[in-house]
């Protein structure tokens, strides 16, 4: 990757000189200015990089990707990192990546071309090719929800294999005697880590089946299809632990369509806590995250990071917690 001194060496002029063209500071003339900018055409050069390197160079932006903001979870995320980074005095660019590699590794460079002082990502398409990018370039970042930890940059995320094993439980101790699991993609550390707490209460159980597992994708309609599947599986399933609160919603949604009574029949708890889950019809039992309080601590650690240039990367698990409501007040079996 070029450097300010391969653009100043190529055309003639100091570092100086091309500092003062790329930040408009300064007088240069105008032939030097074009010799300059038709070096950092030729060698292809990122001004972004020249201008983390600028002695106390801070524009007061941090970027935040997210995967879907029509997700109800995302927006309460960005509600967090936007009232921390209001505080603290910066601004947020936030940015909808659809989940999508190319379309997030086309918004990393915009962000860095406007000069942000860091990165907020909830993304599961995060390369190791752009976080060894992003550390030459000095650009802190915090990953949010989506991905394990790593060495290059800090994590917050929930207990989610520790969530979804309560929800199992909660099930089971209301009386459900043979419990499903809606999953979601798993590429994605979260949906694996519920998956994988699934398992672990239910593989001790005499009805336990790896086929009692059907992919929902993390949305409604992916709900709604993985309860058809299911009930041709298993039709005498009486409880679901869905991944997510959407996927809830789906299967909830799907149920209602058989004429199938909720709770009554079959019992059902979503994960996340987001507020649909309140004006569902019966209201939704969720293992709820501490979203907005997610999306506050990752945009803290950022800014430590930004004003201190501290490279320390951690991992930070936040508690979850399970909130009871109609669709599993099944009666207790004794």
């Amino acid at each position: 990757m070029a450097t300010i001194r391969d653009v100043a060496k190529l055309a003639g002029v100091s570092v100086a000189t091309v500092s003062r063209v790329l930040n408009k500071n300064g007088y240069v003339n105008s032939e030097t200015e074009q010799k300059v900018r038709k070096a950092m055409q030729q060698l292809q050069y990122e001004p972004n990089a020249v201008a983390r390197g600028l002695a106390g160079k801070r524009t007061g932006t941090i970027g935040l990707i997210l995967p879907d903001i029509s997700n109800p979870f995302f927006p309460e995320l960005a509600r967090g990192v936007e009232d921390v980074a209001q505080r603290s005095g910066f601004t947020v660019i936030l940015c909808n990546s659809d989940d999508q590699g190319p379309k997030e590794k086309l918004y990393i460079e915009v962000l860095k071309k406007k000069y942000i002082d860091g990165i907020i990502f909830a993304s599961n398409t995060l390369v190791q090719e752009d976080i060894e990018q992003m550390k030459r370039d000095n650009l802190p970042l915090v990953v949010l929800d989506r991905a394990s930890s790593h060495e290059a940059y800090s994590v917050v995320r929930s207990k989610n294999f520790e969530g979804a094993k309560m929800a199992v439980k909660h099930l089971l101790e209301i009386g459900c005697s043979k419990v499903a699991h809606l999953y979601g993609p798993q590429e994605l550390i979260t949906a694996k880590d519920r998956l994988r707490g699934y398992e672990d209460v239910a593989k001790h159980f005499g009805w336990f089946s790896p086929s009692l597992m059907i992919p929902g994708y993390f949305r409604i309609d992916g709900g709604m299809a993985a309860v058809e599947e299911l009930l041709s599986r298993h039709p005498d399933v009486d409880g679901i632990f869905a991944g997510n609160d959407l996927m809830a919603l789906g299967a909830l949604k799907g149920l209602k369509r058989r004429g199938i009574k909720v709770p009554e029949q079959i019992a059902i708890c979503g994960f996340d806590g987001i507020s649909l889950t309140e004006i569902a019809e019966p209201e939704l039992t969720t293992v709820a995250q501490p979203i907005y309080e997610m999306g506050e601590l990752a945009a803290s650690i950022l800014i430590q990071k930004i004003e201190t240039a501290a490279a320390v990367s951690e991992l930070f698990e936040l508690d979850v917690k399970l909130i009871q409501r109609d669709s599993t007040q099944k009666k207790v079996m004794r």
